[in-house]
């Protein structure tokens, strides 16, 4: 198969969690528009680049594991800053509000969520240029990996006024899952990457379940 074919597999393959995750908010009448998904989906695509940029300038060329994990963490920390004080202008600026009103942490929660999803695609296509075998055999798990990343990058931001120390806590679990998953996957084995699988799954799974929670109970309280 050509490299053009393997990039588009790629970008395929990807790109499902992230369609799955449109399909739930659409289906479940979660008052998340497209175009906030879809902006949240490029913010997240973009933090590839600055994660790159402090790659380059701060991580040897063995590579420290944990420091990868801060800098791709810390770049989604820095776009999703930006993404959600849009997000605060837009509401603010006269656009009328949803009925069902929905917590900071759970709105800032998932569009990190789906800003993880959009980093996880573009980042499947940077690296399925330079090596297509191995970046196909990683790439579904590591949009479900940076999926809950995001998804505590952007909680932690919600909570950090009322409860720093929370919210600080928060962001290193993101730093501390993705450090542990980028180890799993360097140990050869089925077994590390069974469980690289399985760390990247239940991380998600936590996730999703915060998120559905937080919608179903400011819908619960309009009623």
């Amino acid at each position: 198969m050509s490299g053009i074919g393997v990039l588009v597999i790629l970008l395929f393959v990807s790109s499902v969690p992230a369609i799955a995750v449109l399909m739930w908010f659409r289906y479940a009448r979660y008052p998340f528009s497209v175009l906030r998904f879809s902006v949240s989906l490029l913010a997240g695509a973009v933090s590839v680049f600055p994660a790159l940029m402090l790659q380059s300038l701060f991580v040897a060329r063995d590579g420290n594991i944990f420091v990868i994990a801060f800098i791709e963490e810390f770049s989604r920390l820095l776009i999703l800053v930006m993404l959600l004080f849009a997000f605060y202008r837009l509401r603010s600026s006269g656009q009328p509000k949803t009925q069902t009103t929905i917590s900071a942490e759970t709105m800032a929660g998932s569009a990190g969520l789906i800003a993880g999803l959009g980093f996880a695609i573009l980042e499947s296509a940077v690296y399925g240029a330079s090596n297509p075998v191995n970046a196909l055999q990683r790439t579904f798990t590591t949009a479900l990996l940076h999926g809950a990343c995001g998804y505590r990058v952007g909680s932690s931001m919600a909570i950090f006024r009322e409860h720093p120390v929370q919210a600080v806590f928060r962001f290193l679990t993101a730093v501390v899952i993705h450090s542990i998953y980028n180890y799993m996957l360097r140990i050869p084995g089925f077994i590390p990457s069974a469980a690289a699988i399985l760390i990247a799954l239940s991380a998600l799974v936590t996730s999703v379940i915060a998120i559905r929670s937080g919608m179903n109970s400011a819908s619960s309280n309009e009623r």
